[in-house]
């Protein structure tokens, strides 16, 4: 048997990456979730490595079970983001170890995933945003596209306004037909204001609203999915799995969509997937920028039976996301005709960038 021996992480204020190293000199790579991601990496040796260290190294769902246990007193979202990385680390060890990708460990196997363009920007004209996404349409092929209406949080005040009624049928009818159209809110809306966009949402044949009410108010949300025919979406920010059970017991939304390292984990999150599969509710993963999250979810669609229809897959640059460049070796993130590609190599399928660990900061906990 294989214990942890050694856990250290990589870290800048945006991206934590973990590495583990046992007895046996076996190594797997995870990451913390991203932003704020050097106080998550203190969290990381400060509360989770400690209870890590010594442990089989092949018993996840176990050992994050453990950590939550012994740091009761710490429930909440850094504790997760943390959790995260050991919990990643573990896979990428096992299919490593195993000589198969992530994917078939959990059931499934490599293979194209079809992807949608997400729009992360609010400050762009509706004009602007349609003559973009349409010139992705037509360079990479994708077939369906989200974009953002209302302002974060905004108590139904939009991001300017007018915006939410100009960029609804501006980028629907510029995109045309044949192309699945998905709106984010995140949080914008009360329940009033959101059936309203709905409507307007509806007229314009987008299928997917996507946290149309504060997503800590989920009876908000349920007004909404009520009221509407298209799919209310929500949970990214969910990590709580007694709020998961809540959530989906009572039908707040009509798509689950967890987010991997907000969730703790593949084992976290496949354990959410699980309660939406057993209540019929599909599962696509919210996964907003091109690190490791978004290949875990690639992993995670290609073998849970709820999978959603499609991948989240950012379309934002260095402009939006500078500290994601350099992450990773060659292109993870290649899309062909709409497609990304789950990785067959073994692990997660990727090596982190040697010139990117070797500028970030490192600390070590081990036996």
């Amino acid at each position: 048997m294989s214990r942890i021996a050694k856990l250290e992480t990589f870290s800048n204020e945006f991206v934590c990456f973990v590495r583990l190293t046992t007895d046996a000199g076996e190594v797997g790579w995870g990451q913390t979730s991203t932003y704020n991601a050097d106080i998550t990496a203190t969290i990381f040796h400060r509360q989770v490595a400690p209870w890590a260290l010594g442990a089989d190294a092949f018993e996840i769902l176990p050992l994050v079970e453990l950590v939550e246990a012994r740091e009761h007193k710490f429930p909440g979202s850094y504790r997760c983001r943390a959790l995260a990385g050991l919990d990643t680390a573990m896979w990428d060890l096992r299919g490593k170890v195993e000589g198969k990708p992530v994917v078939e460990l959990i059931g499934g196997k490599a293979g194209p995933l079809r992807a949608y363009a997400s729009s992360m920007k609010r400050d762009v004209t509706p004009e602007d945003e349609a003559d973009r996404l349409v010139r992705l349409r037509d360079a990479k092929g994708f077939d369906a596209f989200k974009w953002r209406v209302g302002a974060e949080c905004g108590q139904d005040v939009d991001e300017w306004p007018g915006r939410t009624e100009a960029v609804v049928p501006t980028v629907s009818r510029a995109l045309g037909d044949g192309v699945s159209k998905l709106v984010d809110a995140n949080s914008g809306f009360s329940p009033a204001r959101a059936i309203e966009v709905g409507r307007l949402l509806e007229a314009e044949g987008i299928g997917h609203f996507e946290e149309p009410c504060p997503y800590w108010k989920l009876e908000q949300t349920k007004q909404v999915s009520d009221a509407l025919s298209l799919d209310v979406t929500g949970g990214e920010q969910d990590w709580d799995l007694a709020t998961w059970e809540r959530m989906i017991a009572m039908r707040a939304v009509d798509i689950v969509q967890p987010d991997v390292m907000y969730m703790g984990g593949l084992s976290r999150i496949l354990q959410v997937a699980e309660m939406a599969a057993t209540a019929g509710l599909p599962c696509t993963p919210h996964c907003a920028n091109l690190s490791l999250v978004t290949i875990c979810t690639m992993h995670l669609l290609g073998a849970i039976p709820n999978a959603g229809k499609y991948l989240e897959f950012s379309i934002e640059g260095p402009d939006y996301y500078p500290w994601q460049e350099g992450l990773f070796l060659g292109d993870p993130f290649r899309i062909e005709d709409g497609r990304a590609t789950i990785p067959d190599a073994p692990g997660w399928g990727v090596e982190i960038n040697p010139e990117w660990l070797a500028t970030a900061a490192h600390q070590v906990s081990e036996i």
